[in-house]
């Protein structure tokens, strides 16, 4: 990889962490957030439902308008809402307040969700695109990974509150990184046409596209995992388990090591036995694990180490499954590359919110519901990757 594609992989991969960095922050702050704020689970859970909402709705105006005023200035833009969020947030006396403010940083984190993944469309496709994606979920991993160490070190000693004043700080760096680091992808000649009418024309034909659709909807399940994962992993690793937030930490960290690192293989073995088949095996695996994880501890074997190395082992197959079926799902529409982006991660955050609202719903304190509904997702990505590429002949991984 040239030294401009590991520039282009650091700062997309900085920036796609913004709205994730938000969330795992402050996720050992949760039960802490209940108890000063004298709010129940379900509220508390609430501040991550909205964030989800809002994060995949606002990117349905995000995708067009980059497509028609280029990537550069709906980043600003997001960026500026994201940090007055942070502010608000920290300042919050209530918990309906917290919800408000996590609303309005829901909708300026959508700009570093969408962007990034057209950005990488408007400089690749094939293998190419599949390798740039790998590198920049390697620098996301920075989140998943160090968010919640950095969290819980800022949590004991200052109070929740002084998380929010980080991620306002990590806002302004990322500002910056887009004026001094990222030039303009979308040049204007290969900009889309300005009004409504071109908008409901590319959303219309996103979804008369069933290829599209079941590949969104495979990563959208699999990242559902994750958003049940992260609303329900704190009450369960320290509330059900006992452990301190640094501990649930280095717990939480070690999911985000399996799937970042089974990322860094995926353009590789795609290049050999391509996409689809790919997808397929991994999505199997990812399904006969979760589903493992369920039973057993449906079984009574309700211990700490059975949950960590299953969703282990879970989250190191969806590594394979959710950066490709971005790549494979924005292969075949590059001229409305952003709009395709915004529509399948509105899609798959509207399936986690369903996900983390059913996840409120049915937590009794143990880890069951939880690796219930993951086992639930596993099997619904299954299903569409069989229905969607099962009986397809994938093109030729190297294309470009």
């Amino acid at each position: 990889m040239t030294s401009q594609s590991t520039r282009y992989a650091i700062v997309l991969g900085l920036l796609s962490a913004v709205g994730p960095f938000a969330i795992d922050m402050y996720l050992p702050a949760l039960p802490s957030i209940s108890d000063d704020l004298g709010a129940t689970t379900a509220a508390t859970q609430m501040t991550l439902m909205v964030f989800f909402i809002t994060f995949g709705l606002s990117q349905l105006v995000y995708g067009p308008v980059s497509d028609m005023i280029g990537r550069k200035r709906p980043l600003y833009f997001g960026l500026a809402l994201f940090a007055a969020g942070a502010i608000g947030s920290g300042l919050s006396p209530s918990i309906e307040w917290l919800i408000f403010f996590r609303f309005v940083q829901g909708i300026g984190a959508a700009a570093c969700a969408v962007t990034p993944r057209a950005i990488i469309r408007d400089l690749h496709t094939g293998v190419e695109a599949a390798r740039l994606m790998a590198m920049v979920m390697l620098v996301f991993s920075v989140s998943p990974i160090l968010a919640p160490l950095i969290g819980s070190g800022i949590i004991v000693p200052f109070g929740w509150r002084a998380v929010f004043v980080a991620v306002f700080f990590v806002a302004v760096l990322a500002i910056a990184l887009v004026a001094w680091a990222l030039p303009e992808t979308l040049p204007a000649e290969r900009r889309a046409s300005a009004g409504l009418g071109s908008v409901l024309s590319g959303f219309g034909k996103l979804l008369r596209d069933p290829r599209f659709l079941g590949l969104t909807f495979i990563g959208g399940l699999g990242i559902s995992s994750f958003f049940t994962f992260l609303a329900n992993s704190s009450f369960v690793y320290i509330e059900h388990y006992g452990l301190t937030p640094t501990e649930f930490s280095l717990a939480f960290s070690i999911n985000a090591v399996g799937f970042i690192g089974a990322s860094q293989f995926a353009a590789r073995i795609a290049r050999r036995y391509g996409f689809a088949k790919m997808i397929l095996r991994a999505v199997t695996a990812y399904a006969a694990f979760a589903v493992s994880l369920f039973l057993l501890t449906l079984a009574g074997a309700d211990w700490l180490v059975v949950l960590m190395v299953g969703l282990f082992l879970s989250f190191a197959c969806l590594g394979l499954v959710i950066p490709t079926t971005m790549v494979m799902a924005l292969e075949e529409h590059g001229p409305i590359a952003g709009m395709a982006s915004a529509l399948g991660g509105t899609l798959q955050f509207l399936t986690g919110a369903v996900m983390i609202s059913i996840a409120s719903v049915i937590f009794d304190g143990t880890s069951l519901p939880m690796v219930g509904i993951i086992a639930a997702c596993s099997l619904g990505a299954l299903t569409l990757a069989v229905v969607t590429l099962g009986r397809r002949t994938p093109a030729p991984a190297a294309a470009e």
